[in-house]
C-alpha cells in the first residue's frame, strides 16, 4: 500500500525532499507501479499519454509544487493553457516544461486583497488586475504571447459597458487605478484610462482598435414586469410569520459536511450528477475526475463558496456590493467553464423552456432594484428567499444561475446565524415548480410554502459527521429522483 506521506493527486504523485519518500518512489518505479512525468512528478497511469495526464491534473499539480501562484495575464481570463502555455504570477521569473504544458512564471507583486481564490491553493488576478496585465507594454514572455490581443481586451470592456453601462466602466477604472498604485502598472493604467475615455466619448476614439460599438445610450434600464413580481413576493413575505432556526453547525467540520451535501444536491438539480462517493472524492482531493473535468469543477467551485463560513457571512451594504458578491462567487463556481464567462454577466438573452429571463441589457438595473427592495425585509429567512428568487428570475449569467441563487440565499442565512436551506434531489420538481408558479403566475404562496418545508427539513437534518448526515438523508428519500417519491422527515431531529 502506498505510504500516506506521499501526496497522491488522483493519478498523479508529487514527490518531496524526504529521503524516505524518495526511496519509496524509487521502489515503486523499479516495480513498474509508477512512471516519472517530470521532476518530482510521477503517475500511476501507465496507459494514457503523459500530456493528457498533466493537463487534466494541471491545477492540482501546480498548487502542490508552487503553492500561492496566481493565474495571471491571459490565463486569468482563459483558465486553461493557450497553445500549450500558461502564465502565472509568482515570486520569480522562470519557465518550467511539463508534458504538453509550458508554465511561465512571471515575477510580480504578491496577491492583493482584491484578487480571488482559485482551486488547489492557487489564486487568480482580479478582473481589474488581469485587464492591466493584458495591457502591459511587454506583451511576450520567452517569445510567447502572454497577453490577450488588445482587440480582445477592448471587447471585454465593451461587454462590461453593455452589461453595466458607464458606471461599470468607471468602477472598473477606479479599481484598476488602485491596483496600479499597488503594483506599479502605471503605463497599463494610462492605456486603460484612454480606452475607457474613448468608450465614454470623453476622449478621442483613435486609441481603439476593435470594431465593437463605441457608443451606447446612457442609463440603466430595468425589467418592470420582474420588479412588479418582486413586489408581490415582498408584500407576501412581509405579512408572513417565520420562526428562528439557529444554525446547528457549531464546528467548522459540521459546517463543511453540510456544505458538501448542499453543493452535491445543488449541482444535481442542475444536471451535474455524480455518484455520492465520486463527488466526495473530488472534494476531498480537490482533483477533478479525468473524464469529467468541467463537471468536477462545478462541484469544487460550489463547495469552495458553500464551505467557507467567512465568505458566506459577507453581506452587501449597497447594490454595487451585491452585484460584486454575485459576480465574485460566480467566478469561483464556474471557474471550470471559461466559455461561460465566469464572473461576467450574460451578453445575450437566455431562457429555460418557455420562460424568458431578464434581457441582458436590463440585468444590472433589475438586480439593483431587487436589492433595494430586499433591504426592507427584516426576517433573515424571508430575505433569503427573496434574494434567491431575484437572482434566479434575473438569470444574470450564461450558466450557473441556479447554483448562485441558492448560494446567495444561504449566505443571507449564515450571516444571520440561521440554518441554511438544502434542496435535495427528491424535492427538485416541487422546488422548480414553485419557482415557475411565482415567475409565470405571480403566486408567492406556493414558493413560500415550498421553501418553508425545505427549511423545516434542513433543521431536522441538523449537522453531524458525514455518515450520520448520509443516513438521515437516505431515510428522508433525499437522493431519490423517482417520480412519486416524496421527501419524508420528522418534525424534530432524532
Amino acid at each position: 500500500m502506498m505510504e500516506k506521506n506521499l501526496q497522491l493527486l488522483n493519478e498523479v504523485i508529487v514527490g518531496s525532499a524526504d529521503p524516505a519518500v524518495a526511496k519509496l518512489l524509487s521502489n515503486l518505479k523499479r516495480k513498474g507501479l509508477v512512471v516519472r512525468l517530470a521532476s518530482r512528478l510521477y503517475t500511476t497511469n501507465m496507459t494514457d499519454l503523459p500530456e493528457n495526464i498533466v493537463r487534466r491534473n494541471l491545477w492540482a499539480i501546480v498548487g502542490k509544487l508552487w503553492p500561492g501562484a496566481r493565474l495571471s495575464y491571459r490565463t486569468a481570463f482563459e483558465y486553461a493553457p493557450h497553445g500549450g502555455h500558461v502564465f502565472l504570477g509568482y515570486k520569480y521569473t522562470r519557465k518550467v516544461s511539463l508534458p504538453g504544458v509550458t508554465i511561465h512564471f512571471v515575477a510580480t507583486p504578491g496577491s492583493l486583497p482584491s484578487d480571488h481564490p482559485f482551486l488547489s491553493g492557487l489564486g487568480v488576478s482580479s478582473h481589474a488586475r488581469a485587464i492591466l496585465e493584458n495591457l502591459e507594454p511587454d506583451r511576450t514572455q520567452g517569445g510567447v504571447e502572454k497577453c490577450l490581443p488588445v482587440e480582445a481586451v477592448e471587447e471585454r470592456l465593451e461587454a462590461e459597458f453593455a452589461a453595466g453601462g458607464e458606471q461599470a466602466l468607471n468602477k472598473l477604472r477606479d479599481e484598476a487605478r488602485a491596483v496600479a498604485a499597488a503594483t506599479g502598472q502605471r503605463r497599463s493604467f494610462a492605456r486603460l484610462d484612454k480606452m475607457v475615455g474613448a468608450m465614454l466619448s470623453t476622449r478621442p476614439a483613435n486609441v481603439l482598435k476593435s470594431s465593437v460599438a463605441l457608443a451606447r445610450a446612457a442609463g440603466e434600464p430595468f425589467d418592470s414586469f420582474r420588479v412588479e413580481l418582486f413586489g408581490k413576493l415582498l408584500e407576501r413575505l412581509g405579512h408572513a410569520e417565520f420562526p428562528e432556526r439557529p444554525d446547528a453547525c457549531a464546528s467548522d467540520a459540521d459546517y463543511t459536511t453540510f456544505a458538501f451535501f448542499e453543493s452535491y444536491f445543488s449541482n444535481y438539480i442542475e444536471g451535474t450528477t455524480f455518484e455520492l462517493d465520486e463527488a466526495r472524492r473530488i472534494v476531498e482531493t480537490g482533483v477533478p475526475m479525468p473524464s469529467r473535468n468541467a463537471d468536477s469543477h462545478d462541484i469544487l467551485g460550489t463547495y469552495a463558496i458553500a464551505s467557507n463560513r467567512a465568505e458566506m457571512r459577507r453581506q452587501a451594504g449597497t447594490a454595487e456590493e451585491f452585484i460584486d458578491l454575485l459576480r465574485g462567487r460566480h467566478r469561483v463556481v464556474m471557474s471550470g467553464r471559461p466559455s461561460c464567462g465566469p464572473g461576467m454577466f450574460k451578453t445575450r438573452d437566455n431562457r429555460a423552456g418557455n420562460t424568458h429571463f431578464v434581457t441582458f441589457d436590463r440585468v444590472r438595473g433589475t438586480l439593483r432594484r431587487g436589492f433595494e427592495m430586499s433591504r426592507s425585509i427584516r426576517h433573515p429567512f424571508a430575505r433569503a428567499v427573496f434574494v434567491m428568487f431575484v437572482t434566479s428570475e434575473v438569470h444574470p449569467f450564461e450558466d450557473g444561475n441556479g447554483r448562485i441563487s441558492r448560494l446567495m440565499m444561504n449566505a443571507e442565512l449564515t450571516a444571520a446565524g440561521q440554518t441554511k436551506v438544502m434542496v435535495p434531489t427528491v424535492f427538485r420538481p416541487d422546488y422548480i415548480g414553485a419557482l415557475r408558479r411565482m415567475s409565470r403566475d405571480g403566486d408567492p404562496d406556493v414558493l413560500i410554502a415550498a421553501m418553508s418545508r425545505l427549511w423545516d427539513f434542513s433543521q431536522w437534518l441538523s449537522c453531524g459527521d458525514f455518515e450520520v448526515m448520509k443516513e438521515r438523508l437516505e431515510k428522508s428519500n433525499a437522493f431519490s429522483d423517482d417520480a412519486g417519491v416524496i421527501l419524508r422527515f420528522n418534525t424534530s431531529p432524532g
